[in-house]
């Protein structure tokens, strides 16, 4: 009895087999753990085999030398990063501090002078992409510094060369698209391994304070200008088409009257013409139709009681009144 019962409370042992094995297992574990890893779609691995560089690696499940012979570094290249240039003021002049401010901004970063000496404040964004990996880990230290400090210069740069009136209208995509081409060849120069996407200019404005409350001014009296202006070439779009109808009109009119005047006399000068003629065959029969065509005439026009017939030496008349069928003549 005491025998079995002092057996039974003899603590256990492990065998040095058995501890050979639970180290052997934590071991692979450990080398299976350090042996892979995980590169997500948006990504590139960088592969460095004890600290020179390797190879790149996309997305998916990658296998490595464990033990801290290759490190991967992934890289978001295929993410697009925006970089933010100027914020909003909170006081009344361009040399205060900016209440709230983008990552790595300076407060005075948007404020630039144009080709025409004028204080401006320029409000843009950049967009790119990584797209060597290896380049953008190894080829700059201050990546992002670098990036936006090449931004401020070319937009610095192109400002400079224009007068305030051109930046803020008619050469704002003109700057957006050379802006772009110049900070990608400085990128290349300097092989950050990124690609530049966009150049966005946004807000272009005077500073806060007495220089933006001027320009206000100037661009409202602009305004007006601009106004007063379009309001004048309504009006005369308005009554110049009208004068020119009216005139069309009254030529028409005038030319209309005048054909109708020449036709008539057209047709008189026919008319003498033919009487002419037919008087040359025939004098005296011709005279005396006349005068029987123009008694008629008279006599037809004339009113009822109202004419009287005379010879030229006022000895006789004639009431031709008395001849009428209504005072009881012959019918």
């Amino acid at each position: 009895m005491d025998k079995s019962g002092a057996a039974r409370r003899s603590p256990f042992r492990l065998s040095p087999k058995l501890v050979l094995a639970i180290i052997a297992v934590i071991l692979l574990f450990v080398l299976i753990l350090s042996s892979v890893f995980v590169v997500d779609q948006t990504e590139e691995s960088v592969i460095l085999r004890f600290g020179k560089y390797n190879r790149t690696v996309g997305p998916g499940l990658q296998a490595k030398l464990p033990l801290g012979i290759d490190r991967n570094y992934n890289i978001p290249t295929r993410v697009v990063q925006t970089m933010t240039f100027g914020s909003t003021s909170a006081a009344q002049d361009f040399n205060t501090r900016f209440m709230s401010q983008p990552s790595g901004s300076s407060a005075g970063e948007s404020i630039m002078l144009t080709g025409d000496l004028n204080i401006v404040d320029v409000q843009w964004i950049i967009q790119y992409r990584i797209e060597d990996p290896a380049k953008w880990l190894f080829n700059v230290q201050e990546r992002d510094k670098t990036i936006r400090d090449i931004s401020q210069s070319v937009i610095n740069q192109l400002v400079g060369d224009l007068p305030i009136l051109a930046i803020m209208s008619s050469e704002r995509t003109s700057i957006e698209i050379e802006s772009q081409e110049l900070m990608q060849k400085i990128f290349d120069s300097y092989n950050l391994g990124v690609r530049l996407l966009t150049v966005k200019l946004q807000n272009i404005v005077p500073p806060i304070g007495e220089v933006q409350d001027a320009f206000e001014d100037v661009n409202k009296a602009i305004q007006d200008m601009n106004r007063l202006i379009n309001e004048g070439k309504e009006a005369y779009n308005r009554e110049i088409p009208k004068a020119q109808g009216e005139a069309a009109q009254i030529i028409q009119v005038a030319e209309g009257y005048a054909a109708e005047r020449v036709n008539n006399a057209q047709g008189d000068v026919e008319r003498f013409n033919s009487v002419l003629e037919a008087y040359a065959l025939s004098k005296d029969i011709t005279t005396r139709r006349l005068y029987i065509e123009t008694m008629e005439e008279i006599i037809r026009q004339a009113d009822s009681g109202t004419l009287t017939l005379i010879d030229k030496e006022l000895k006789n008349f004639l009431p031709i009144s008395d001849l009428s069928p209504s005072t009881g003549g012959a019918k």
